[in-house]
């Protein structure tokens, strides 16, 4: 989902191709070598971000501050799923909003007015925000291979596939090659120091580096999986997904011309009326919609995971128990968002809403500085002997070459970028 409904709106608020373009080195040259090192030190863990690092900083004999850093991607993660469940209980609206045919034959005024009233009621933001939040506490209490990770087998390709006959619609609008002339044809004048900020900041986010997330995947990860190319599949499937997204929605924005930067809500103004105009559009939309939700719950099970882990461990808590206590605290939190999109709209800092601060705070500062983190010390920490056990690289070369990268190539860009957005350079 964060490529569905987040790239597509954060590129048209970056001018588009010279984004889309840093995007994509990020993914490369940071978030690929830094996704592999998160993997490894869950791996070689098998316990929660915050037990990872105390474990793996005892073993290097390394300074006892390093445990923050596993804190720091469980905040951060747990501060994501609380905004997550928000944009989440949208597309779940949206399951039902096209069922009924809410969006047949409606122009794209009447959706964006219905959008905009949707996101005006603060009570149904509350209520879907709650079903999601209910369904992932659920999920996670009873455990996800019995239901959720059949669920995701077929509905997984199956997005795949709607997004591609999305794509074949989006050819047959006049906006088509407009719309792939702004997402890859880049204008580099349009790109600002914010904008490299935000195209690293959705590189972490996108891959979940830097949130705790990837370190419990990585414990729970067979060892007779090859982390590298484990983490390459994802990171391909993931940039084809943005890049298919972006290839959607664009051509519809410049058919009905609609605003590329219309933030948060973009999908969910463009896709009914691609919905609503297609043949068949009731019954894909429907599907499309709950393929969605259901990525969604794949995320925030991924996000609530290291929270309800340390509570279980050290707190002796039931699943269940940790479950509902980590539920609860995030769902807290995600009605300051809800109420960021009505009640308190007028409520700003520094320029952005409550909503907007924290999507900043977590996704372009969090966790780059969470990645930074774990570039350092599993290229200068961590024993090399370690860590070439654990990732199993199939010869020495590449080994070689994944450690230079996240020494020295890595935490250089994230360090740079840092520097660029506060003037130093």
């Amino acid at each position: 989902m964060g490529n569905i409904w987040k790239f597509p709106y954060i590129a048209g608020e970056n001018g588009g191709g010279a984004f889309v373009i840093v995007y994509l080195a990020c993914v490369l040259l940071i978030g690929i070598p830094i996704m592999m090192a998160e993997i490894m030190m869950g791996r070689r863990s098998r316990q929660n971000p915050i037990d990872t690092m105390i474990t793996l900083t005892t073993e290097a004999g390394a300074d006892k501050r390093w445990h923050y850093v596993g804190w720091m991607g469980v905040i951060a993660g747990f501060l994501i799923l609380s905004y997550y469940s928000v944009i989440a209980g949208w597309a779940s609206a949206y399951v039902l909003k096209n069922f009924i045919g809410s969006f047949s034959g409606a122009s794209p005024a009447e959706i964006k007015t219905l959008f905009d009233n949707f996101i005006a009621s603060p009570m149904q933001l509350i209520f879907w925000h709650t079903l999601f939040m209910v369904a992932t506490m659920l999920i996670v209490a009873r455990g996800v291979t019995g239901g959720l990770e059949k669920s995701v087998r077929f509905l997984i390709p199956a997005l795949f596939v709607l997004m591609i006959l999305l794509v074949g619609y989006a050819m047959s609008t006049s906006g088509y090659f407009q719309g792939l002339r702004f997402l890859f044809n880049p204008d580099f004048s349009k790109l600002t120091g914010n904008s490299i900020l935000v195209a690293m900041g959705q590189a972490f986010f996108t891959l979940s580096i830097g949130m705790g997330a990837v370190m419990v995947y990585g414990a729970y990860l067979p060892k007779d999986v090859s982390i590298a190319k484990a983490t390459f599949i994802i990171a391909g499937a993931d940039t084809i997904v943005a890049l298919l997204a972006g290839l959607i929605i664009f051509p519809i924005v410049f058919t009905h011309q609609l605003q590329p930067d219309s933030g948060p809500g973009l999908i969910f103004q463009t896709l009914p009326i691609a919905f609503g105009n297609m043949t068949g559009g009731w019954l894909f939309g429907t599907l499309f919609f709950i393929a969605l939700v259901f990525a969604a719950l794949s995320s925030s099970i991924s996000l609530i995971e290291p929270a309800v882990a340390w509570l279980i461990e050290h707190k002796g808590l039931s699943r269940q128990q940790a479950c509902i206590k980590s539920g609860l605290a995030a769902w807290g939190l995600g009605l300051i968002t809800v109420f960021s999109f009505n009640i308190w709209s007028g409520f700003k800092i520094f320029n952005q809403s409550l909503f907007e601060l924290i999507d900043y705070i977590t996704a372009n500062l969090m966790l780059p500085a969470g990645g930074l983190c774990i570039a350092i010390f599993t290229g200068w920490i961590m024993h090399a002997q370690h860590s070439e056990k654990e990732l199993a690289m199939p010869d020495a070369q590449s080994y070689t070459l994944w450690r230079v990268v996240v020494r020295y190539v890595s935490p250089c860009a994230v360090f740079l970028v840092f520097l660029h957005v506060i003037g130093v350079l």
